[in-house]
């Protein structure tokens, strides 16, 4: 395997992206690939070669990657304007043996950390880049340190922090999260206008937000200040009071139901519907116990998450929700695969811009870690932070000022 000992050394790099979509991959693989080159232009390094490995690990575990040309090199400022991967995403663990054999992806006999290993050594790879959550990140430090202690080889792992949860400890600002609010805004100023279809209606607005609900926070600040920000005419009924955002429910806050619904139907009855921005981890823990009191199957991914998409938590939640405010229709609508589906706004652009610079530089030098403005440290520097400081689960901060004025603003409370 070829050293990245020297400044000026050979450098074979690869790129994956991993776990769920994000409003950054492909800014982040655009950002990664114009610092490798400007790094080499300006004779930082002396060669490059940069191999993208297909829908993540399940591309490392069978061996389906593609190497960088220099057509790709001189258009790589294109994939800003992209949502999506440019080179595709799967949800893989490296310790799943069970559920790696069964996707085909590795034989019986074999461990998913070994194939990856092989593969990485067969290709001579010496840096990484994992573009994803705690879970991509941390395997890839797992990974490297198994081939440093097995095969005696040295991959330098530098990982870009992907996730809309903004859950990762401890990373101020996760890459994609802001974008994923701005866009589920811009969904429900759409989604809002179905309030008119019918008397007495009941809008759900679940964002995704597993046990995080800071982007099912940032949207509602979001919508609500475009809310504030947009022209009526007062004469019509369809004013900013009905379509304004009248609750946010996120895990971190337990919410009195009874006591909701009694201030909910208040509004209801002024203004003939009620809007709720719901994240879709609250109330999980309910539905979860209520199904396996059933001796119903839980379904989860190879993490071991509960699949939230096939438990359906806005469904549930509104069902209760839509009695205590005497709805006449109910409309639950998700936003979250319209938001993580976006290209990187300019905001996430330039937060991963200055990673991508600051993780290139930390690759050669030979500094391995996830990147991210360091909360732990003073004045929040970027820096590639240690991997075994990396975590998730991080939950939002209720305290916030913007927090506070939001549901102070909305009515929910006094």
């Amino acid at each position: 395997m070829a050293s990245n000992g020297t400044a000026h050394g050979s450098f074979n790099v690869a790129l994956m992206t991993s776990g769920g979509l994000a409003p950054c991959l492909s800014s982040s693989v655009a950002h990664l690939i114009t610092y490798w080159k400007e790094a080499k232009d300006t004779g930082k390094i002396s060669g490059l070669s940069i191999r993208c490995y297909r829908d993540g690990y399940k591309g490392m575990l069978i061996g389906d990657s593609f190497v960088v040309d220099d057509a790709a090199f001189a258009g790589v400022d294109a994939l800003h304007d992209l949502g999506g991967s440019p080179i595709g995403n799967s949800r893989v663990k490296l310790t799943n043996i069970k559920d790696c054999l069964a996707r085909g992806f590795i034989k019986e006999g074999e461990t998913p950390l070994e194939v990856a290993a092989q593969q990485l050594l067969k290709d001579e790879i010496n840096v990484i880049h994992t573009i994803g959550g705690d879970d991509t990140n941390t395997q890839a430090a797992e990974l490297a340190k198994y081939i440093a202690e097995k095969h005696g080889g040295k991959i330098t792992v530098v990982g870009m922090p992907k996730t809309i949860d903004n859950d990762v400890y401890p990373i101020k600002q996760t890459f994609g999260a802001d974008t994923a609010a701005q866009e589920g805004s811009k969904y429900f100023q759409n989604v809002v206008s179905e309030s008119t279809a019918n008397p007495r209606m009941l809008i759900i607005h679940e964002c995704m937000g597993r046990d995080s609900g800071y982007l099912t926070a940032a949207t509602a600040r979001a919508y609500h200040d475009s809310v504030k920000a947009q022209k009526f005419c007062a004469p019509f009924p369809t004013c900013s009071a009905s379509r304004d955002v009248h609750a946010v429910y996120i895990p971190e806050v337990s919410i009195d139901i009874e006591k909701e619904g009694a201030r909910l139907k208040k509004i209801m009855d002024e203004q003939d519907c009620v809007n709720v921005f719901l994240s879709e981890g609250s109330g999980v823990k309910d539905i979860v116990a209520e199904m396996e009191a059933r001796g119903e199957e839980v379904p989860r991914d190879a993490f071991g998450h509960v699949a939230l998409a096939k438990i359906n938590p806005g469904v549930y939640f509104s069902k209760r929700l839509a009695e205590l405010v005497d709805a006449q229709k109910t409309l639950v609508q998700k936003s979250g695969y319209y938001a993580r589906s976006a290209p990187a706004n300019a905001f996430d652009k330039e937060l991963i811009g200055k990673c991508a610079k600051i993780g290139v530089e930390s690759a050669i030098a030979g500094v391995t870690g996830c990147m991210g403005e360091d909360e732990d440290k003073e004045g929040t520097p970027i820096r590639a932070i240690e991997f075994e400081r990396i975590k998730g689960g991080k939950p939002f901060d209720t305290t916030l000022g913007w927090f506070q004025d939001l549901v102070k603003e909305i009515g929910q409370v006094e």
